[in-house]
């Protein structure tokens, strides 16, 4: 029955149920359909009157604008505020996805240029990756370059030390993301197995918990009624049959399945430029952020500011992710590209280029000219050596 219970089958069940039923389940499902102007029009007039007015009641409701004015800026905030969570989540999901891909790459044309232009032993190359998580690379790579400062090192043997002491540091990085990955996978799952609260849809119906509550039940039963319904009549039709199932924890996961609308984000300010942001960006793609800045750096991401506070889902924005998978999709993930970024990552840094750092560093000393005597001579005053006397 599961390959039965389809995205247009429950939408049409939904779209056929009493406008009060409809409404309920489309506010329970919110995050996957939308409430119309017709039964935000009911939702208004069918809200209870707080004031305490005597006598007979108007027999035709009129239904102010302030009221629709206020079930719709609830409805789209709350409307606003699931969706954008499951988009948040979603975009980690792929980000890390296509982070661990790309890890793996490195991984393998490293131990590739190992193995074939360095010939190290396969071996090697294994225990080098089974102490990956125990390496403590910038101690490695500080005496890596004072041994090439002093010429005591020769550029092979520096690349092939560099080459495994990156590998290591993807590995690293491979495990950071899988956690990733793995943590914001079951939040996925616990999202699109929560329909809205009651005490939300309460705030936007604006009727007692009691009345919420047997509506809720009612609306239900005769959804799973319909629901099992047309599925009895497919079997009938001739289609296999399957086990049993829970038709409203499907529900949730057919609709689950459903592709996750997009946002347009705007700029909030993270690493208060976006020229910045995107730099930063790459940077953390490629894995050279540096271990001890790579994790707060992904926080201000999943959080949508510059600072790790978790912001409510109003002021938190998803322009850093969004940015991320852009970053992600210009990089060039070919076998030959991956082992050509290893390569200029691990190379040594040349001597010639090391002294014409050193010259430029040192300071000039500039010749005092005539005019630049005066303005000082001005600032000074004149000597009055008269006056010494």
């Amino acid at each position: 029955m599961t390959a039965l219970l389809t995205p247009e089958l429950i939408a049409s069940t939904i779209e056929q149920a009493p406008i009060q039923g409809r409404i309920m389940l489309k506010l329970l499902l919110l995050q996957h359909f939308d409430i119309t102007e017709e039964e935000i029009i009911h939702i208004a007039a069918d809200r209870p009157d707080p004031r305490c007015v005597a006598g007979s009641k108007p027999i035709h409701q009129v239904v102010k604008q302030d009221a629709l004015r206020d079930v719709t800026s609830r409805r789209d905030e709350y409307r606003r505020r699931v969706r954008l969570r499951r988009e948040r989540v979603w975009l980690q999901m792929e980000a890390m996805k296509r982070m661990m891909a790309l890890a793996e790459g490195l991984i393998r044309a490293g131990s590739d240029l190992l193995l074939t232009q360095h010939k190290v032993d396969a071996a090697a190359v294994t225990a080098l990756k089974q102490e990956a998580r125990a390496a403590v690379p910038k101690p490695a790579i500080r005496l890596l370059n004072r041994r090439w400062d002093e010429d005591d090192i020769s550029a092979e043997a520096y690349q092939e030390a560099r080459l495994g002491l990156e590998i290591q540091t993807q590995l690293r990085l491979l495990e950071k993301y899988r956690k990733r990955f793995e943590l914001s996978e079951r939040e996925w799952k616990s999202l699109n197995a929560a329909p809205l609260q009651d005490h939300e849809i309460g705030h936007i119906w604006g009727i007692p918990a009691g009345s919420l509550a047997a509506r809720k039940v009612k609306h239900l039963h005769q959804y799973l009624q319909a629901v099992q319904t047309s599925l009895q009549k497919s079997l009938a039709k001739g289609l296999p049959a399957t086990a049993p199932l829970d038709i409203w924890k499907e529900t949730l996961a057919v609709l689950g399945e459903r592709p996750v609308e997009r946002s347009i984000a705007q700029y909030d300010g993270l690493e208060r430029t976006e020229d910045a942001l995107v730099e930063k960006l790459r940077t953390f793609v490629w894995g050279t952020l540096g271990e001890d800045l790579e994790g707060k750096f992904w926080l201000s991401l999943v959080h949508g500011a510059s600072s790790n506070a978790v912001h409510s889902e109003n002021t938190r924005s998803l322009f850093g992710l969004q940015r991320l998978m852009a970053v992600l999709s210009e990089i060039d993930t070919s076998p030959d590209a991956l082992e050509q970024e290893m390569l200029t990552r691990t190379a040594p840094i040349s001597k010639e280029s090391l002294v014409l750092t050193d010259e430029a560093a040192q300071p000039v000393v500039e010749e005092v000219g005539q005019m630049k005597q005066h303005v000082l001579t001005s600032f000074m005053g004149e000597a009055h050596e008269d006056l010494r006397r």
